[in-house]
C-alpha cells in the first residue's frame, strides 16, 4: 500500500467535567468543532489535481517534486473537480482476545440497533479502512464522542493525516485502549463518529450505539 502521507500524532482529550449533562439534545457538537471551522483561510487560486499535474509538466524539477509528494497517481484516472472524495469502508476491532471484528459503514451512516459489543476490560484498537480519489485530501481526521445515559463520558480526536488519490485503499490503526471494566461500566452506550478535513468538510457522520458486557459475543 502507498504511504503518501503525512502523520500527525493524536492527541486523547481529556474530559473537564465528565458528569456533567447534556442540555437541549443529547448529542450537541463539540466545542473543539466550532473551534475547527474558524481555522479555514483562503490560499490563492486552487486547481483540479489534473490540472496541478498538468501544470508545469515541462519543468523536470518540478515534475520530480509532484512525483514525490503524491506518489504513483494516474493522471487519467484522477478527477476534474477541485473536492477530494474519501469514503470510508470499513471499520475493524482488533484485540488480543479474540479475532477481529470487522464492520461495513451503513450507506447512511445509521447502524441499525447495537453496532458491536466490546468485553469488560479488554485491550483493544480501530482499525479504519478507506478510499481517496479525485484530489489531496489535506488534515484528513477522526473525532469520536460517547455517551451513556446521556452524559458523556468520552471524547477523542485522531489526526490521520493527508493523502493522495490512488486506487490502493488507505488503512490508519488508532492507539489501543482499554475498555473501563466493573458493574456500573456495563451497559449501552451512544456514540457519533465523523471525518472531516482541514477544510471542516466532513466526509461520514455516522450515529450508533454498542455495548460493554461481562463477556465477548459468540463468534
Amino acid at each position: 500500500m502507498d504511504k503518501n502521507e503525512e502523520e500527525v500524532s493524536g492527541e486523547k482529550l481529556p474530559e473537564k467535567n465528565e458528569a456533567k449533562e447534556t442540555k437541549g439534545k443529547d448529542h450537541e457538537e463539540d466545542e473543539d468543532d466550532d473551534h475547527d471551522e474558524e481555522r479555514k483561510i483562503e490560499v490563492g487560486p486552487q486547481y483540479t489535481l489534473k490540472e496541478q499535474l498538468e501544470k508545469d509538466k515541462d519543468d523536470e524539477s518540478l515534475r520530480r517534486w509532484k512525483e514525490q509528494l503524491l506518489g504513483a497517481v494516474d493522471i487519467e484516472a484522477v478527477g476534474e473537480t477541485l473536492d477530494p472524495e474519501v469514503k470510508i469502508l470499513s471499520l475493524a476491532i482488533k484485540s488480543p482476545d479474540r479475532e477481529d471484528i470487522v464492520l461495513s459503514i451503513p450507506e447512511d451512516g445509521d447502524p441499525k440497533g447495537c453496532w458491536f459489543t466490546l468485553k469488560e476490560g479488554c485491550r483493544y484498537s480501530l482499525l479504519f479502512t478507506f478510499e481517496v480519489k479525485n484530489n489531496i485530501v489535506c488534515g484528513l481526521r477522526y473525532t469520536n464522542t460517547v455517551w451513556k445515559t446521556g452524559v458523556k463520558v468520552d471524547s477523542t480526536k485522531e489526526m490521520l493525516g493527508t493523502f493522495s488519490p490512488q486506487a490502493e485503499t488507505y488503512t490508519h490503526e488508532m492507539p489501543e485502549e482499554t475498555t473501563p471494566s466493573g458493574m456500573f461500566a456495563r451497559g449501552s452506550y451512544s456514540a457519533r463518529s465523523k471525518f472531516v478535513d482541514d477544510d471542516n468538510k466532513c466526509y461520514l457522520e455516522i450515529n450508533y450505539t454498542f455495548d460493554i458486557r461481562k463477556e465477548w459475543l459468540p463468534t
